[in-house]
């Protein structure tokens, strides 16, 4: 008697030869789910599995970040698979963090914008990260600084200073998540903003931007004035105490 063939094999071998021959392109959210799923569950049918945790989650992002425990309350998701969508998150990011490493992001900024989009754009709890740059604004190492709700006390000037320094960086980029979706800096914001500003340039360390991440949109606080006018305010205050 010859070997049973799994009814599903037909089905996930179509979804292979699609993606081998024009990517993701065309994939719906639950189709990258499921196969992400298939990775470690070869006998099993996977397709409604992934159309469940996208209608728990909502997005495809949610699902990636999604607490392992929250996952396994979806029926048909066991730890191998939690393994595997966190890893592969996982691996996302740092390869995305990888791209941006040497590169001039001041310049050419959009690796940057992809990178923290992916990193901390869709978490559901507030990421402060510092990107650390050399003095042809080339990236030498980024880092998640603070974590939990923002404010101008959680957030600690003097610790921004020391890791700086130990990178031996001449200028940084910071920028944070609202997991809310809703882009608009807060007062905390810009006051955050403004203290980093003034503490970085009395060490020599030049802040180019600011960036705030939700809901797939970006603020940033270069362009909308805030940068300059904080560095303008502090040479104004250094000049004004000489």
């Amino acid at each position: 008697m010859g070997k049973k063939v799994h009814k599903g094999n037909g089905h996930r071998e179509r979804l292979r030869q699609k993606f081998f021959a024009g990517g993701l392109a065309g994939f719906l959210d639950y189709e990258v789910i499921e196969l992400l799923l298939i990775l470690n569950t070869p006998r099993r049918d996977c397709k409604e599995t992934a159309k469940e945790l996208l209608k728990k989650f909502k997005t495809l992002q949610a699902v990636l970040e999604a607490d392992p425990g929250e996952l396994q309350q979806v029926k048909g998701v066991g730890k191998t698979n939690v393994f595997g969508l966190q890893f592969i998150k996982e691996v996302a990011d740092r390869y995305l963090e990888k791209k941006i490493i040497a590169k001039d992001v001041v310049k050419n900024p959009d690796d940057l914008i992809k990178y923290i989009h992916y990193s901390i754009g869709n978490k559901n709890r507030e990421y402060f990260a510092g990107i650390f740059l050399d003095a042809k604004n080339k990236v030498l190492a980024s880092e998640i600084l603070f974590q939990g709700s923002l404010t101008s006390s959680s957030v600690y000037p003097r610790e921004v200073i020391i890791k700086a320094l130990q990178h031996q960086s001449a200028a940084m980029i910071f920028a944070h998540n609202h997991p809310s979706g809703d882009i608009s800096p807060s007062p905390e914001d810009i006051a955050i903003t403004r203290r980093l500003v003034f503490a970085l340039n009395y060490v020599g360390i030049i802040v180019h931007e600011h960036l705030i991440t939700g809901g797939g949109e970006f603020y940033s606080f270069h362009e909308n004035g805030y940068i300059e006018k904080f560095k303008q305010e502090f040479d104004y205050n250094n000049k004004k105490s000489q």
